[in-house]
């Protein structure tokens, strides 16, 4: 066997590793924000159930849609992985740099939207429970979170080299 070819398979699985690695960590840092910002407004949702049991009013079950709005982008990251595992091997290997670029900067884009995301859902929960007006409004801002996430993933999507 050529000793060139050898060094040029070892380089191809090195840079073919890279860009799916690139892609494996897009789905999991898109995976922590969701579960983070599910935390957020999970947590605010309980503790909003619990005043309500105090208070002898009815449990607003609102609370559970906008607590579960944070998983989305963990679906939105594996719509984009769908499409960049569709890349051939010879392609993702010479834009191995651009594919790691784009799960890292799409994952964190994903996640801190998550993130947010959930960190408005606890303050819609808590406000919803004190006041059961506003679900509407509520929903528009969480709405601009996930537009963030949106974004990203067609960004990266209409980017991505074939």
């Amino acid at each position: 066997m050529d000793p060139n070819t050898v060094t040029e398979v070892v380089v191809n699985s090195t840079e073919l590793f890279l860009g799916l690695l690139g892609m494996g960590l897009m789905v999991a840092i898109a995976a922590v924000g969701s579960g983070l910002g599910v935390l957020a407004s999970g947590l605010a949702a309980v503790g909003g159930w619990k005043r309500c049991n105090k208070a002898n009013k009815p449990l607003p079950m609102t609370l559970v849609a906008i607590t579960g709005m944070p998983i989305s982008q963990t679906l939105y990251g594996f719509i984009l992985l769908l499409q960049m595992v569709a890349i051939p091997r010879e392609v993702m290997a010479s834009n191995a740099g651009l594919l790691l670029g784009y799960g890292i900067g799409t994952g964190v884009a994903l996640g801190l939207s998550a993130f947010a995301q959930g960190k408005i859902g606890a303050a819609a929960c808590d406000a919803l429970v004190d006041d059961s007006k506003g679900f509407a409004n509520y929903l528009m801002v969480l709405g601009i979170a996930e537009t963030v996430a949106l974004f990203a993933m067609v960004f990266t999507m209409i980017n991505l080299p074939s």
